[in-house]
């Protein structure tokens, strides 16, 4: 694959499943660089905590994967603050939940999100591929 995605963001309390989905994404070399982090509060702030008038200091991502169950800021927090963020920062990034819970509560509140993709733990070749030619026409 030719075009990359410049920045790919891991939020997941199981360094294993973030070790993993790392080596899968440098695999496939999607990204120029993937980030990971295990707590959602500290992504969020490094991500978009200055956003000085709708610009955040930090360079947007192109897609960030978030896990719903965690302990401190969980996903569904993470979700309702990145909503809250101006158009103009959200259309930079694709947002997807990348979890172990299929339950119909889970799937709903994600659902309120417009935009937001829902994904299966756990993160496979073909998951990825499917996400990169829905959302960024990379195939």
């Amino acid at each position: 694959m030719s075009k990359k995605l410049r920045n790919v963001v891991l939020v997941d309390d199981n360094e294993t499943t973030s070790f993993l989905n790392n080596r899968l994404l440098s695999r496939l070399d999607v990204a120029e660089q993937v980030q990971t982090f295990s707590k959602a509060e500290q992504a969020y702030q490094h991500l978009w905590g200055n956003t000085q008038g709708g610009q955040p200091t930090a360079e947007a991502p192109d897609l960030v994967f978030v896990d719903l169950k965690m302990p401190g800021m969980d996903g569904f927090e993470f979700l309702k603050l990145y909503s809250a963020l101006p158009e103009a920062v959200r259309e930079k990034t694709v947002m997807a939940v990348l979890t172990t819970s299929m339950h119909a509560a889970d799937t709903a509140r994600v659902a309120q999100y417009e935009g937001v993709e829902y994904l299966a733990k756990p993160l496979t070749e073909e998951k990825m591929q499917k996400l990169l030619q829905k959302r960024f026409e990379l195939a």
